[in-house]
C-alpha cells in the first residue's frame, strides 16, 4: 500500500511534459510518431517534454487527444484532474461511399459524427469504409476523414491515398504518376498485395474527390 501512495504521489508531483512523456512510453510510441499522430512538430514535442515549453491549452488538448487522455489528466492540475474531461468535439457527415460532389451537396450522409475540434473544417467529412483494397493499412468498418479536393492534380498527391471514381466506381488507392509509352499515366495501387493496381487511361472518366487525411475509429 505504501508503494502505492507513493506512486500516486509521485505521479501528482510530475510536470506536464514528464506525464505527456511517460504516457507515451506507455503507448510505446516514439516522439516521431506522437509528432506524426498529433500535427505537432517533433522538436517542439521535445521541448515541452524536457520542461522548457509551456505549450497552449489547444495544443495540450491535441496532444491529450493523440495519447488518449483527458486534458485535465495531461496537466495535472486541481483535485480533480483524473476525473474525465469532455472533449471539443464538431459533427462531419459521415458517408458510406465516396461521394460525388461536395459533402454539403452530394448524396444524403448517413449520420454527423463527432470528431474532435481540430480535425474539423466544412471541407471534410468522414467515409465508412467497405472496401479491403487497402489492407492492412485500412479495413473494412473503419472510419476514416477526408478532405474534399475535387480534380487535385494527381502529381501533388503522389504515395497519398485518394478517394477516387473510376467510370462512376468508387475506389480508395494510393496515387502514383508515370509514364507508359512516353505518355503520362496515373496509377491507383492498393495497400493489400491481392489487389492489382489500376492504370487509368485517357479513355477512363477519373477524378479524385478527396484525399485521406486520418483514422477516426477502428471497431475491435
Amino acid at each position: 500500500m505504501d508503494e502505492v501512495w507513493a506512486n500516486v504521489r509521485m505521479r501528482a508531483a510530475e510536470t506536464l511534459g514528464q506525464r505527456l512523456k511517460r504516457r507515451r512510453k506507455e503507448l510505446c510510441l516514439s516522439q516521431i510518431e506522437l509528432s506524426r499522430q498529433s500535427g505537432i512538430n517533433q522538436g517542439y514535442v521535445s521541448e515541452i517534454e524536457r520542461g522548457r515549453r509551456q505549450p497552449s491549452r489547444k495544443v495540450i488538448e491535441v496532444l491529450a487527444a493523440a495519447v488518449d487522455l483527458p486534458p485535465a489528466v495531461l496537466i495535472g492540475a486541481g483535485s480533480e484532474h483524473d476525473a474525465p474531461q469532455p472533449y471539443e468535439v464538431a459533427r462531419l457527415p459521415l458517408f458510406g461511399s465516396i461521394p460525388a460532389g461536395p459533402p454539403g451537396e452530394s448524396q444524403e450522409p448517413l449520420d454527423l459524427l463527432p470528431v474532435l475540434q481540430h480535425l474539423w473544417s466544412a471541407d471534410r467529412y468522414c467515409l465508412r469504409l467497405a472496401f479491403d483494397c487497402m489492407e492492412p493499412t485500412l479495413k473494412p468498418g473503419d472510419v476514416i476523414l477526408v478532405q474534399y479536393r475535387p480534380e487535385v492534380n494527381p502529381e501533388h498527391v503522389q504515395g497519398k491515398i485518394c478517394a477516387c471514381l473510376v467510370d462512376g466506381q468508387p475506389t480508395l488507392k494510393r496515387v502514383s504518376v508515370g509514364l507508359q509509352g512516353g505518355r503520362r499515366i496515373v496509377i491507383l495501387r492498393g495497400d493489400n498485395p491481392a489487389v492489382s493496381p489500376l492504370v487509368v487511361d485517357r479513355e477512363s472518366d477519373f477524378t479524385i474527390q478527396g484525399i485521406v487525411l486520418a483514422l477516426v475509429s477502428r471497431e475491435l
